[in-house]
């Protein structure tokens, strides 16, 4: 007895929740390539159905011909629909159900929702496998790059060592105005938020927290382990100052907030290193030349060497073809894991402690202007076991009352910084510290 593959409809009919700048730019996006993509595709990709929190706000395209659902869940339940695009936000929420009842109705989700994925892709992954869905979400790291599927294919055959970058826009786009321009850290944030760079409340961005949920999904990908985002340590751009992109170009760096994740053998088994953090980065590094509000990942593999991937990180363009390219995907059927290998697969690894990693690291103390005090920070390192390359004090600024101290430490453990940075603590001289590592 011979058995046929169930026909697959003639289009891939989508519903999309959430039509704000990248809801929109996807429409506009499959309205304007519709031969193109169906002619890669294999098949038309079509919007039968939409769902939004104002029916009436104007968003200059039209989607009156479209069906509209008031509950955004029951897109879930349309049974003219092959698969549902999340662009609503939020790591719970009206995200997390739609998504989770999409997958569960065994319809395709494609989604640009990094923090939901960071908190809650092994679950979506487990429905997905059960239900034999899809679920994609390239558009959820560094916009319109394709660093996932470059991740999950193109170095499928390697052995991945290292999975490091710039992960949020604002971030560098603060940092390098910071270099260009020599002011510091909140003049150029007030400009950045001015100019539509930054959010009104930017702390999601400049604390780290967004970074952080890239590169746990990135570090789940290249290294196939479970989704870790408690395990990332995050220090985000808030305590850099000009002194210090004066001081690291001096040295022949710029800082850029990298996140960095890598696997470290140890007797007890390996282990996983995630860390979002600013750095020095050497200047002749490929990251270094990377400014403005872009994106860029480097991967290397113990084949495939060093590769980059760099390109726009957000925005309404780049994030929809970033969610039209998994349309695509999904359309001719080329559908694999979510996190590159089977859930089950998936290693629950330990978080790496960093501690005994070697490293150049700079300092930097603002200080009381008075004697001994650098007597102590000397002291301090001293006891810590940190070894000074060079040391730099500034005189005392005009009408300010408190003076900079930096230095660079020769390569040595982490812990013996964070030993002698801990001995300072509580200490009435010291107003503020800042300590990047080097890339």
């Amino acid at each position: 007895m011979t058995t046929t593959a169930p026909l697959r409809p003639a289009s891939l009919r989508i519903a999309i929740a959430g039509l704000g700048t990248v809801g929109a730019g996807v429409i506009r996006l499959l309205d304007t390539n519709a031969a193109l993509i169906a002619a890669r595709a294999g098949r038309p990709v079509e919007v039968v159905a939409v769902a939004a929190r104002d029916r009436g706000k104007d968003r200059g395209v039209d989607i009156a011909r479209f069906a509209w659902e008031d509950d955004m869940t029951a897109l879930a339940r349309r049974e003219d629909v092959d698969v549902v695009v999340e662009l609503v936000g939020g790591s719970d929420g009206p995200a997390l159900a739609l998504s989770r009842a999409a997958l569960s109705a065994g319809k395709g989700l494609v989604t640009a929702n990094k923090a939901m994925i960071a908190h809650h892709g092994l679950e979506l992954a487990e429905i997905a496998e059960a239900s034999n869905a899809p679920l994609k979400f390239e558009a959820a790291v560094a916009g319109g790059i394709p660093v996932i599927k470059g991740l999950r294919e193109g170095t499928s055959a390697n052995a991945l060592t290292k999975v490091y970058g710039i992960l949020n826009g604002t971030c560098n786009y603060i940092l390098s105005e910071m270099e260009a321009t020599g002011a510091d850290f909140a003049d150029v944030l007030a400009e950045a938020q001015r100019l539509g760079f930054a959010e009104a409340d930017p702390a999601f961005d400049v604390e780290g927290v967004d970074a952080a949920h890239k590169l746990a999904i990135l570090a789940s990908i290249g290294f196939g382990t479970r989704v870790d985002f408690a395990g990332v340590r995050v220090s985000g751009i808030t305590r850099v100052r000009a002194a210090d992109i004066a001081q690291a170009d001096a040295l022949g760096f710029v800082i850029r907030l990298i996140g960095e994740a890598d696997v470290e053998e140890t007797p007890a088994g390996p282990r996983l290193l995630q860390r979002v953090r600013p750095c020095l980065v050497a200047k002749g590094h490929p990251l270094s030349a990377v400014d403005g509000p872009t994106n860029a990942v480097v991967a290397e593999g113990n084949f495939s060497g060093r590769l980059l991937f760099q390109g726009a990180g957000a925005g309404d363009g780049p994030t929809a073809s970033a969610v039209a390219a998994d349309l695509i995907d999904i359309a001719r059927d080329e559908v694999g894991a979510p996190f590159s290998i089977p859930c089950a697969q998936l290693a629950a690894m330990p978080p790496a402690e960093p501690g005994d990693r070697t490293e150049r690291t700079y300092l930097r103390f603002m200080v009381k202007d008075r004697p001994g005090v650098l007597a102590e920070i000397t002291a301090a390192m001293r006891d810590g076991d940190v070894s000074i390359e060079s040391l730099i004090q500034q005189g005392r600024s005009h009408g300010g009352g408190e003076v900079m101290v930096a230095m660079v430490t020769h390569e040595g453990p982490e812990r013996c910084v964070a030993r002698a940075l801990a001995l300072l603590e509580g200490s009435d001289s010291l107003a503020g510290d800042a300590a990047l590592g080097a890339l």
